[in-house]
């Protein structure tokens, strides 16, 4: 029996371990898919006016509702959609109400990127959002083709003298409603990998077990 002992000491600690993990992350699932419902009823409830000093911690995914103009200016972000191809998602100054703020008014294909797009006035209804897409990977900007690599709230915004605030259109009326295809926010590219992970530790606390049984038995002193 004693030789016995250190083995499934670190067997049942193992499994023990292995377990605690697997439970650790269907709590962090839980607390993920209440995150995402909340971000889900936040795009989707009814518009709002534009706060005066938006937050990105306290106004994020907030729905809202703005009047004003597309100003003719904007930036080309280098995207892609599936069974679309690559295009880009324009980026323009939208002046309301005394202010100049950012608008995303969704995709266009790369073939129609010369096209005009229209200006003048609109009304959108979007959500405002500030995307986490840079890193020290990022290329700058090509100043020579206007071509971005991806939505830099703050550095679009110096680009165009607009406040850091940036609305994703969701639907639209005037120059809004005739120009690329909306690419509204949601929560698809937030990641959500919790139950994965349980599923792995749960498996992985199994064959641990299965090996402790093994060992145990390898060891076992058998009678003549």
């Amino acid at each position: 029996m004693r030789r016995l002992i250190f083995p499934l000491a670190v067997g049942l600690s193992g499994v023990v371990l292995l377990v605690g993990l697997g439970l650790w992350q269907l709590q962090r699932l839980a607390w993920k898919e209440g995150v995402l419902a909340a971000i889900e009823a936040r795009l989707v409830a009814p518009p709002v006016a534009l706060p005066p000093a938006p937050d990105p911690a306290r106004d994020a995914w907030l729905a809202v509702a703005v009047a004003g103009r597309f100003t003719g200016e904007d930036l080309d972000v280098l995207t892609g959609l599936k069974r679309t191809g690559p295009g880009f998602r324009v980026i323009a100054a939208f002046a309301t109400a005394g202010r100049r703020i950012l608008v995303d008014r969704g995709f266009v294909a790369e073939a129609a990127r010369t096209e005009p797009r229209p200006a003048g006035a609109a009304e959108v209804t979007g959500n405002l959002h500030w995307p986490d897409e840079t890193d020290r990977f990022t290329p700058p900007p090509d100043a020579q083709r206007g071509i971005w690599f991806a939505r830099d709230v703050a550095a679009m915004a110096a680009a165009l003298g607009t406040e850091p605030v940036l609305v994703v259109q969701r639907a639209g009326t005037g120059a809004a409603a005739s120009f690329g295809r909306p690419l509204p926010v949601d929560t698809a590219a937030i990641p959500n990998d919790h139950f994965g992970y349980a599923v792995t530790w749960f498996l992985l606390a199994a064959v641990w077990a299965g090996m402790t049984a093994y060992l145990v038995w390898r060891i076992t002193p058998r009678r003549p």
